[in-house]
């Protein structure tokens, strides 16, 4: 049973990491899955929640860092150390047959982190902002997703690490939004007197 999933899992990789090999993806995926391409994305968030929120936005942002904090050590530090599987990047036996685009780290694979924390930073800030801006429930779990397939694309994580990766963070975040909204029960912006 576990050689199948191992094996439908490297199927799955090839069909991304190969399969959708093109010179567009080949530029826009190392992009996406790099933490400074969105730090213009993380100053926003911050400026937005304490703008418009004051004291409540700073414990909105508190909870976003506490969520990926909890998410990443999870990830890095329990889970990854636990079940030490090898990156496709790394694994001697598999590293031929993939297109490599960035440099491969010495870490472990599963579960992956980028996918861990980004969905769980997107799952928290659903919780907390749903109510008000419906939109951020596909802006939030595309996001995520984007940042996440294309750690498969680039050839650092399986994608069996992503969906485990991804429904940790969502838990974590759907844990750490349900604490904020008890918190927190009624967010409403702070209205500007003139």
């Amino acid at each position: 049973m576990i050689d199948q999933l191992i094996a439908l899992d490297q199927e799955a990789f090839l069909a991304i990491n190969q399969g959708l090999s093109n010179v567009f993806f080949d530029w826009l995926m190392p992009i996406l899955r790099n933490p400074f391409t969105w730090a213009p994305l993380y100053l926003f968030i911050v400026i937005f929640c304490i703008k418009n929120y004051k004291k409540t936005g700073v414990l909105i942002v508190l909870f976003i860092l506490i969520t990926f904090g909890i998410a990443d050590q999870l990830s890095s530090s329990v889970i990854k150390k636990s079940v030490k599987r090898v990156r496709p990047c790394n694994d001697i036996e598999f590293k031929e047959e993939i297109n490599l685009r960035v440099r491969c780290s010495g870490g472990y694979s599963f579960t992956s982190s980028h996918a861990t924390n980004h969905f769980a930073m997107a799952m928290v800030m659903i919780m907390i902002f749903y109510k008000r801006w419906k939109h951020i429930l596909w802006l939030g779990l595309l996001w995520a997703a984007l940042v996440s397939i294309a750690q498969v694309y680039v050839g650092v994580h399986y994608p069996l690490d992503i969906i485990a990766g991804a429904l940790l963070g969502s838990l974590i975040g759907c844990v750490t939004g349900l604490a904020f909204r008890f918190i927190s029960p009624n967010l409403t912006p702070v209205t500007h007197t003139s």
